[in-house]
């Protein structure tokens, strides 16, 4: 996309290429997370074990109504 525009290209001269190491970056930490946070089990919503919807409560010191 901006690879042909001349400041671009001056851009990646001086600093690096900065979006290529980002989502190198961006894939290891991918990497890494799904390695020690594999993905939950899928559920079903409507059997026993379900967990309960979560309840809507005010914070402390503000007005009861919900927005």
């Amino acid at each position: 996309m901006f690879q042909d525009t001349p400041i671009y290209t001056r851009l990646v001269a001086e600093r690096g290429d900065v979006p290529a190491r980002v989502r190198g970056e961006a894939e290891r930490i991918h990497h890494d997370l799904a390695r020690v946070m594999p993905p939950p089990a899928p559920h079903s919503a409507s059997g026993p074990s379900a967990a309960p919807a979560a309840q809507w409560l005010p914070a402390p010191g503000l007005p009861a109504g919900r927005p």
